[in-house]
């Protein structure tokens, strides 16, 4: 019975939304409702607490505006199909805009209610045995060292935990191939990470062919290990020394649990944070993910497995023989199989491994391409939303993950359908000048204080629609390649750790300088017909401010593809260990105020004058570590000395010349995962919807000038180098 009534009030409060939604009503009336609305989101999002029914109320406000707009936009304003040179343009814009509209929804409901962060169960008594999957392909020698001198250093009993590195670049197929170069490359490459491994006491394993990718890769470690969980880190994912302990305890509070994840942290900038130096002020674009969505999705059960720290149950994996390998993401399409079969996962929002995000712009966009194109995989070789075994909140949360992925369409459909009026007076969107303004601006309002309620310390202001921009160029023809042949695309591996020695415009980006051009030019157009055509002022002036938008953001991303020099190939993090500097046989108390994988910043103990010593002189650092690790010294030598009111610092550069050396340095470096939070909390602010859109005004203003300045640089360089003698005779030559 009360299930029944429940359902009248759900359905009485629909027809009264309907009501509502389709009620005519003037322009005017229009203005001061969405305006009331807009004033009650911001009282509720200041003075309301972030979660519970006030946050429901600001929400179902904003969702009436949108589908109030959404109504407008269907009834009255698509060109008529008799015109069919306007219908097509406007009709693929609507579609864009419905789309849209659509995974707004679809957000909603996967993060109207998150799961709150979960507190860490204690361990079993009896704890059961861990395997450490390492999968690699071309990674070099000092990355896989670093992180599997830290997986052997996670606190854990030794006789329960094996760490395999399992190596798909030193296969038979690859040391016996026909070019003797790379053979002898890749029998080198195993004899240096067989020795490594087993200077650590980790087990080194590798296949006969290159089958399958990765999925291929950890299904052949599958075969020689008997662990009861498997733990997967990507060859670059550092664990924190209390990786297990914070995750293990979950699989004996719950039978039926296959999966405990937890995010993705990293310690380098991608390109946009690099680029435009937002990485210590603004959270991380993958923090929206692993800070609110996948605790979205953990509430109905659709968490899903990311590729790389993560826990996995071994008999969850026998069901599906291993990890799915039919697409190119290979963990997502296993989590979806193993939901189907009625087992469970759950998400811990604790940043527990240290990574690496591709540096150049180019290796971003090849990274996100293979992303973009295994999700399409998905969706069109397993249906989500058919798939039997799955719950309706499970298929549309999956749903929610896949779709996100066709955003370049509505993307460049915005940045393109101004240009259709401007240019080519073209009728895609039939309404006065005073009508669009009045909707699109209460529904654009409306949208941003929605995705402020919902991401304000994860994303902040049009900061989703300029990192959707700059991948929307070159992910739509990846889509559009893997929708004509979904078997086509093959797994390709990011690159990691590479090193900008100097400033430069991306080699893929050519395209936004000659898109800005275009907006540049849109923009005189849209002065020059406001001037000479008074009677269509008013639509010419909403359609040009509409370019304006998009000029910001096409500004803006002439900065990202402007990379900034980086020689620095590791990234420090702050360290705070008490150590002892030995220099020439002397020993001196110090302590280590931050470091990378490849050095540290020590100061000695207050006090203390500048021994002597000498630029790329060797000296020693002694610490205590975590773990039993003896009492071997860390080999270092001494790049720079500085003097300040606190005292002497040294920069110094790691020299580890045995596995155990990795082994300090990981202690020193990964060990304490506190700072990484306390990192990631120092971010997580919210500015508002007004200071967030200056801000990114600003951002773009500036980065507009700094873009065109290196095209116009390196313009001046490439005319100077075609007029050297030298480079001609190269030329002909070649």
């Amino acid at each position: 019975m009360r299930r029944a009534w429940i359902a009248v009030l759900w359905m009485l409060a629909s027809l009264v939304v309907i009501f509502l939604i389709t009620l005519p009503i003037s322009l005017q009336a229009h203005l001061i409702v969405g305006s009331i609305v807009v004033l009650a989101m911001i009282l509720l999002k200041t003075f309301g607490p972030p979660t519970g029914v006030f946050r429901v109320i600001a929400l179902a406000l904003g969702t009436a505006i949108v589908l109030r707009y959404v109504y407008w936009r269907t009834t009255s304003t698509l060109p008529p199909v008799n015109q069919i040179e306007d219908f097509i343009p406007g009709f693929m814009l609507y579609v864009a805009e419905m789309y849209s509209v659509f995974m707004l929804f679809l957000s909603l409901f996967v993060v109207s209610s998150p799961v709150p962060p979960r507190p860490t169960p204690p361990l079993p008594a009896e704890v059961p045995t861990v395997d450490v999957f390492i999968p690699t392909y071309n990674e070099d020698y000092a990355l896989l060292a670093n992180t599997v001198a830290a997986a052997k250093g996670m606190d854990y009993p030794a006789d329960k935990l094996t760490v395999w590195l399992l190596d798909d670049g030193g296969t038979e197929q690859k040391c016996n191939q026909d070019n003797a170069a790379k053979a002898k490359e890749a029998q080198e490459r195993r004899r240096e990470l067989s020795a490594l491994c087993e200077g650590l006491g980790a087990r080194y394993l590798t296949r006969a062919r290159n089958e399958h990718a990765k999925a291929g890769n950890m299904n052949n470690g599958l075969e020689h290990s008997t662990g009861d969980i498997v733990v997967v880190f990507d060859a670059d994912h550092a664990p924190a020394r209390s990786f297990l302990q914070e995750t293990i305890g979950h699989f004996a509070e719950d039978k039926d649990l296959f999966l405990v994840q937890t995010p993705h942290f990293f310690i380098n900038p991608d390109p946009l944070e690099r680029n435009l130096d937002t990485f210590d002020v603004m959270p991380s674009e993958n923090e929206m993910f692993y800070g609110i969505i996948q605790r979205g999705l953990d509430k109905w059960d659709a968490s899903f497995f990311c590729g790389s720290a993560a826990l996995l149950r071994r008999t969850a994996l026998k069901e599906t023989n291993g990890f799915s390998g039919v697409t190119i993401t290979e963990d997502c399409e296993t989590a979806l199989g193993l939901h189907a079969r009625g087992w469970r996962s759950i998400y811990v929002e604790k940043p527990l491994i240290a990574g690496l995000q591709p540096e150049s712009f180019a290796s971003f966009i090849g990274q996100r391409s293979r992303w973009a194109q295994g999700m399409m995989q998905i969706l069109i070789f397993h249906a989500p939303f058919f798939k039997r075994g799955l719950s309706l909140p499970q298929r549309l949360c999956y749903m929610s993950s896949m779709l996100f992925w066709l955003f370049p369409y509505p993307r460049l459909m915005f940045l393109i359908s101004p240009l259709f009026y401007l240019f080519f007076s073209l009728e895609v969107f039939n309404a006065s000048g005073a009508e669009f303004l009045a909707y699109t601006s209460t529904y654009m309002l409306v949208n941003l204080l929605m995705q402020n309620y919902l991401y304000g310390k994860y994303r902040w202001p049009w900061i989703s629609e300029i990192y959707e921009y700059i991948q929307s160029i070159y992910l739509l023809p990846a889509i559009l390649s893997v929708i004509a042949n979904p078997r086509k695309p093959t797994f390709n591996v990011t690159s990691k750790g590479e090193n900008m020695a100097e400033s430069r415009v991306s080699e893929i980006g050519r395209p936004f300088f000659i898109i800005f051009a275009v907006l540049v030019a849109a923009l005189f157009v849209s002065i020059y017909r406001a001037l000479t055509e008074p009677f269509n002022a008013d639509v010419i002036i909403v359609v040009g401010g509409w370019n304006v938008l998009n000029l910001l953001i096409a500004g803006c991303a002439l900065g990202v593809v402007s990379e900034r020099r980086n020689r620095r190939r590791t990234h420090r993090v702050n360290l705070l260990r008490r150590c002892e500097m030995t220099i020439n046989g002397i020993t001196y108390p110090a302590t280590v105020e931050d470091g990378s994988t490849g050095g540290a910043r020590v100061r000695l103990a207050e006090g203390i004058g500048r021994p002597d010593f000498e630029r790329g002189q060797e000296a020693q650092m002694r610490f205590k570590p975590h773990a039993d690790l003896g009492d071997e010294a860390l080999p270092l030598s001494i790049r720079n000395v500085e003097e300040d009111k606190q005292g002497v610092v040294f920069g110094c550069q790691f020299e580890p010349k045995t596995p155990m050396h990795y082994r300090l340095v990981a202690d020193l470096i990964f060990a304490n995962a506190d700072e990484w939070r306390k990192f990631q909390e120092s971010r997580r602010r919210n500015p508002g919807v007004l200071f967030g859109t200056l801000r990114f005004i600003r951002q773009a203003l500036y980065h507009t000038g700094r873009g065109l300045s290196y095209f116009v640089h390196l313009q001046r360089l490439w005319r100077e180098r075609r007029r050297n003698p030298l480079f001609a005779a190269a030329k002909r030559e070649s």
